[in-house]
């Protein structure tokens, strides 16, 4: 989902239009798990309780507004989503996941290059229908990234498209992506308004955002969890890092067994 719907959503990329119009309101509770730095480390940093608390008021938050995420898209964002998908290397007949798909934004560039089979996760389930509405061959899953139950080895490319900020439990959700992804698999974070714009974006939403790692933080998170980082790019509208799985054995070729 482009916000990544706070464990992962969507929409993001059309907030810069949403920003005036965005209520604190009612959810106000959510701001009392984050009470010490402004941005303490990304591990740790919830019990798993507040983890929970925190995904339903993602999920009640981004099931209520999911009109407001078909909207256009801002000015260079598509060019953005374009470079994104491609960044990832993703070949024809490959396998692909979409974390916090939203919408399906990233799905309509992701398909221009015939993968085999597409994978998307998201909290909110309202999401997750217009997805299946517009993309009735993409295979949805509501959960959060790190309880996606697929085999091991069975995917080819991971995209986590603005929604890194929203999910909570990073070190889970990195290693099961870690488990999912085949030998030299590739993991794409992205944003395509930049990592400024989670600053502004901050001050708008009823729950915590991480803030997206400098290159030396996401080098070091991604290599603590079975990741090289093979590409970084940081500028005022545009966030990129690609990552490879360093996993030791072989296959390289995605595990397919026992998919449909």
């Amino acid at each position: 989902m482009f916000l990544p719907a706070i464990s992962h959503r969507c929409g993001i990329v059309i907030y810069r239009h949403l920003l005036p119009a965005m209520p604190i309101g009612e959810d106000q509770e959510c701001k009392r798990y984050w009470t010490g730095p402004l941005e303490p480390a990304m591990t740790d940093r919830f019990t798993p309780e507040q983890i929970e608390q925190i995904n339903k008021l993602q999920k009640k938050y981004f099931n209520d507004k999911v009109d407001l995420f078909e909207a256009p898209l801002p000015e260079g964002v598509p060019e953005r989503l374009k470079t994104t998908v491609k960044a990832s290397g993703l070949r024809s007949g490959e396998r692909v996941l979409d974390v916090g798909t939203g919408t399906g934004i990233l799905i309509t560039y992701i398909l221009k290059y015939v993968p085999a089979e597409i994978h998307a996760c998201d909290l909110s389930e309202n999401m997750l229908q217009r997805v299946k509405e517009k993309f009735p061959q993409v295979i949805v899953h509501r959960c959060d990234i790190r309880d996606l139950s697929l085999p091991d080895d069975s995917l080819d490319v991971v995209f986590i498209n603005a929604c890194f900020s929203n999910i909570m439990d990073k070190s889970k959700s990195l290693d099961n992506i870690y488990r999912l992804l085949r030998q030299q698999g590739s993991l794409v974070i992205s944003h395509p308004l930049g990592r400024n714009f989670i600053v502004e974006l901050k001050k708008h939403t009823p729950f915590h955002l991480d803030m997206l790692p400098d290159q030396k933080g996401a080098k070091e998170l991604l290599e603590r969890h079975g990741f090289e980082v093979v590409r970084f790019r940081d500028e005022p509208a545009f966030y990129l890092v690609v990552a490879k799985t360093t996993k030791p054995d072989e296959p390289s070729v995605a595990n397919h067994e026992g998919q449909t």
